[in-house]
């Protein structure tokens, strides 16, 4: 399997990459966070940890991820970032 990932622009950013018809929730229980995906969203995820991973992302990038721009209703919202 093969995942494209945009190179990382300073000027531009992180381009995030989603893969059609992706499903992604994050919801928690007691201590425990749960991410739950079908394959397109997994696929997409892995497309947006590579991003983060790139030797020029700067540390302190992030990709904050909600109900209003990428996660299906009733999620928390979830912030990945770069240390």
């Amino acid at each position: 399997m093969e995942i494209n990932v945009p190179k990382y622009k300073r000027n531009t950013g992180l381009k995030l990459c989603w893969h059609p018809g992706f499903s992604i929730k994050v919801s928690s229980d007691n201590n425990e966070v749960t991410i739950s995906a079908n394959q397109e969203g997994l696929l997409s995820l892995a497309n947006h940890l590579l991003n983060l991973a790139q030797t020029d992302v700067p540390c302190g990038t992030h990709i904050h991820l909600d109900i209003v721009n990428s996660l299906e209703d009733g999620s928390l919202d979830l912030i990945i970032e770069k240390i």
